[in-house]
């Protein structure tokens, strides 16, 4: 049997490929509401926090997190149509507007301040570079400016002693992802 991904070369590590396929597999029911009585309910947000272990000829990274942001897009698609029906379009799109302000608010703040900072002894993500990126963010939420829902999903940040708390950026990252499928 083939492969459902391309396997990861030598000497890199790949995703662990069955729990890959096990993923897939509670997926393709979930979106087809064929999900089995002890499979969790999924979202669009469980989708972009999957994480898999690593093995050696495992799937190519690059390849299933490609996968994973498309199964990610179908969702919050579904997520949106689901909402739609139940509360309205309106409903949908203030809760993204809510969002959306929240997000704005947290970007507006002082550069070197628009998170909380690590320790100085601790790795935190750069604060130069996530200010940086951040103002893109702010011109794209306040003026309209062009950034893909994929440049906010694979941002990577380098690392500096005292910078900021990794877990409070990657949770407006993931906020900033939702506001942006919401208004597709």
């Amino acid at each position: 049997m083939d492969p459902t991904f391309p396997l990861a070369r030598k000497p890199r590590l790949g995703y662990n490929t069955a729990q890959v396929e096990e993923f897939l597999q509670r997926a393709r029911r979930a979106y087809d509401g064929a999900a089995l009585p002890d499979d969790e309910p999924l979202t669009s947000e469980q989708i972009r926090l999957t994480a898999f272990a690593m093995q050696k000829r495992g799937y190519s990274t690059d390849h299933v997190d490609a996968a994973l942001a498309r199964l990610e897009d179908a969702f919050a698609a579904q997520e949106r149509q689901v909402a739609a029906r139940l509360h309205g379009d309106e409903a949908w799109l203030r809760e993204a507007r809510m969002t959306a302000q929240v997000v704005s608010n947290r970007l507006a703040r002082p550069e070197g301040e628009r998170f909380e900072r690590m320790n100085p002894l601790v790795l935190g993500y750069s604060v130069r570079e996530v200010d940086r990126f951040t103002e893109r963010l702010t011109r794209y939420f306040r003026d309209g400016w062009p950034i893909s829902v994929e440049d906010v999903r694979s941002v990577v940040f380098k690392t500096q002693r005292g910078g900021y708390r990794e877990a409070q950026v990657d949770l407006v990252l993931d906020a900033v992802v939702d506001v942006m499928l919401a208004v597709r």
